[in-house]
């Protein structure tokens, strides 16, 4: 009896053991099971952030690529306006746009291309020229910013000042609407040519609306072709040329005879813009494109390389 206790109670304290030790062994099994969930969920976790991350940055990518597959088509004339361009290409570039820049030597053909599409904008003309030519043919185009401003110059061949201008003197000014009234406008600042009372750069000004012109010869000719005309007249002609012809042309603002007032609101009026179709005007390539224009590096290019022919507006 005593034999079979003491066998009974080794068998229980046994049991006991084995039992203890199977709880140990499901502990731990789950414990490292449950560390193996927690390491897999982790793992998925910071894998699901590496796609999001990866989709946020293919979809900023796709944003800044938005809107005509990252080109920016501009038309512009090549003095001053696409050498301007030319210097903010890189930096657009650095922003994953194209900036593409097609130069034009005439005042209708950039408007036309922008009217119909064929770019996202151009930038060559001012206010007055754009309304003007919105006016003629009912198109809609609008400013996206003003950019510079380049003084209108009366050159003379052989000619020291206005006060040597001789009596009944040819003074060849450009024909279209805007910049035919900006030269009128000159001529009459200098006194060479009387306008009606209130002539002003909004309202406009002809060469039929002239009130005296003092004995001259006032002829209009297409933009474009003042500067060879005058290139190619002998001493004693006179001509009024846009800023950006004359530079093509060779000509200083400071060898004018007389340039419009800066201290007036011609400097305004007359700005050059960048010109787009109305509603384009916020999209980002163009917001790109005027932010790149409108800098501190630009302002210090036009000032160092065009000597007081452009002048920076904003």
């Amino acid at each position: 009896m005593k034999k079979n206790t003491v066998l009974t109670s080794i068998i229980a304290a046994f049991s006991i053991a084995a039992l203890a030790l199977t709880g140990c062994s499901s502990s731990t099994a789950d414990t490292t099971a449950d560390t193996s969930a927690d390491t897999s969920a982790a793992d998925n976790a910071a894998a699901d952030t590496e796609a999001a991350d990866a989709n946020a940055e293919t979809e900023a990518a796709d944003t800044t690529a938005a809107d005509g597959d990252n080109v920016i088509k501009v038309g512009a004339t090549s003095t001053p306006h696409g050498e301007i361009l030319e210097f903010v290409k890189d930096k657009l570039a650095e922003q994953g746009y194209d900036l593409q820049i097609t130069i034009y030597d005439d005042y209708v053909l950039p408007d036309k291309a922008v009217a119909d599409g064929e770019l996202d904008a151009n930038y060559y003309q001012h206010t007055p020229y754009l309304n003007s030519f919105n006016e003629s043919n009912g198109t809609d185009l609008v400013s996206a910013a003003s950019i510079h401003y380049e003084p209108f110059g009366l050159y003379a061949n052989g000619i020291a000042s206005v006060a040597d201008i001789p009596e009944g003197a040819t003074i060849v000014i450009p024909a279209d609407d805007s910049n035919e009234t900006r030269a009128l406008l000159l001529l009459a600042q200098e006194g060479l040519i009387t306008l009606p009372e209130g002539a002003n750069a909004l309202d406009g000004v002809k060469t039929l609306d002239i009130v005296d012109d003092h004995g001259f010869n006032i002829t209009t000719v297409q933009a474009d072709t003042v500067a060879a005309q005058f290139a190619n007249a002998g001493d004693g002609s006179l001509a009024v040329i846009n800023g950006n012809y004359a530079l093509a042309a060779g000509l200083k603002i400071a060898d004018a005879i007389a340039s419009e007032d800066a201290s007036g609101d011609a400097a305004q009026t007359y700005a050059n813009i960048v010109a787009v179709k109305s509603g384009n005007e916020n999209l980002p390539k163009i917001q790109a494109l005027v932010s790149a224009l409108q800098t501190q590096e630009v302002k210090d290019f036009i000032a160092e390389n065009y000597n007081g022919a452009v002048v920076a507006i904003f």
